[in-house]
């Protein structure tokens, strides 16, 4: 008889560390987790409206969309150097051979 694997709690790791680096940020004093929950609710109110949300990679593409939004309005991070950087990153991963580190400009 085997032991039944535990549930995960995050289908892809990327949710995992959105989640962790918003709750580290809200921990440190960059903004309450109340304001979080009402700036990551009208996200999702705002996405539902323009498409039906099944609550999986719509709900962690809502989250980060509401992380850059804070940290926009916080002046912790600059919109347009966000930007990109994920262009960056998109490229990177994108031209990198399957099993290698992604490194941007390499």
């Amino acid at each position: 008889m085997s032991t039944p694997e535990p549930e995960k709690a995050f289908e892809a790791p990327w949710h995992g560390q959105v989640f962790a680096l918003t709750v580290a940020l809200s921990e440190a004093g960059h903004f309450a987790w109340p304001e979080w929950a009402a700036v990551f609710s009208a996200r999702l109110e705002a996405d539902g409206q323009e498409r039906e949300l099944d609550g999986s990679e719509d709900y962690y593409v809502a989250w980060v969309a509401a992380l850059e939004e804070m940290l926009v309005d916080k002046g912790i991070a600059e919109a347009g150097l966000m930007t990109q950087m994920k262009a960056l990153w998109t490229e990177a991963f994108l031209s990198t051979p399957h099993g290698e580190a992604v490194k941007i400009g390499g």
